[in-house]
């Protein structure tokens, strides 16, 4: 298996050899990366930065449970990590964080950092927008120009545009169960919506071949899509450089200019250093 897979990825390369880097590694930004309380106690920072650079991964924006873990990341290697601000103080707050007004005071007072490119990542699902608490936290993000990172349906994310349609919204695993249609519509009506593709691979490119919708998609909207892995727990760090392959695989079969533009340019127009 893994032969025959190693085998479709030089036969792809050799066809389209400009898609990867001299180094022979297409450099990808990971727009999905957690160091979670459980990662930190299993992994120092160190093998954390060992790990990313085993997969080829140049930049990553992270987000923790709790947010410590993040800062950590940041502060050993501020131009390689892109901290977002998780509006989680412990995992208990993920079901109930959209209704609570404690947690937009959390919000407001870990901002002052000034260190936090988003918001997020952050589970929320449809009928859970209509909060007081969500409309302060999308106002806070258009007010202060941060990125949403919401972990999210499709009817959830017309509702965070409903309250504002100038809200800028990273799509986490394009909606992990919509369609390239339900995405496409999406990117066609709303300019400020990004999709990165965590936990996707295997519907995108079924046994390593780039499904023919996933590509009219991708060349249709080359400039709203990212690379992601999602390392929600300790064992998705000894899988990044397997989804790193996986991804190379599928973007490897995309013309060279859009292969680069999803593996990394547009993550990193979206967060500039």
């Amino acid at each position: 298996m893994m032969r025959s897979r190693l085998f479709w990825l030089c036969a792809l390369v050799w066809v389209s050899g400009y898609v990867l880097a001299a180094d022979g590694e297409l450099p990808v930004f990971d727009a999905h990366i957690h160091y979670n309380d459980d990662a930190r106690s299993a992994l120092t920072l160190q093998s954390v930065f060992q790990k990313l650079d085993r997969a080829g991964v140049s930049r990553a924006l992270v987000s923790s449970t709790p947010n410590e873990g993040t800062l950590a990341l940041y502060q050993k290697y501020p131009n390689r990590i892109v901290p977002t601000l998780r509006p989680y103080r412990t995992d208990a707050d993920r079901g109930t964080w959209y209704r609570d007004a404690a947690i937009v005071k959390y919000v407001e007072r870990e901002l002052q950092r000034g260190v936090y490119r988003g918001i997020g990542e952050f589970h929320l699902h449809t009928g859970e927008t209509g909060t007081d608490e969500i409309r302060r936290i999308v106002g806070i993000s258009v007010r202060r120009n941060l990125i949403l990172h919401a972990h999210s349906d499709d009817g959830t994310i017309r509702g965070l545009f409903a309250i504002n349609p100038g809200a800028r919204i990273l799509w986490a695993h394009a909606g992990m169960s919509a369609g390239p249609g339900a995405v496409g519509a999406l990117l066609d009506r709303h300019r400020t919506l990004w999709v990165e593709l965590s936990l996707r691979n295997g519907e995108i490119a079924p046994g390593g071949r780039l499904d023919s919708t996933w590509r009219a998609l991708f060349l249709r909207h080359p400039d709203r899509f990212l690379i992601g892995t999602d390392t929600w727990a300790p064992h998705r760090w000894d899988e990044l450089p397997g989804e790193m392959t996986t991804a190379r695989l599928w973007l490897a079969q995309l013309p060279r200019r859009i292969a680069e533009q999803i593996a990394n340019g547009n993550a990193e127009r979206l967060f500039p250093r």
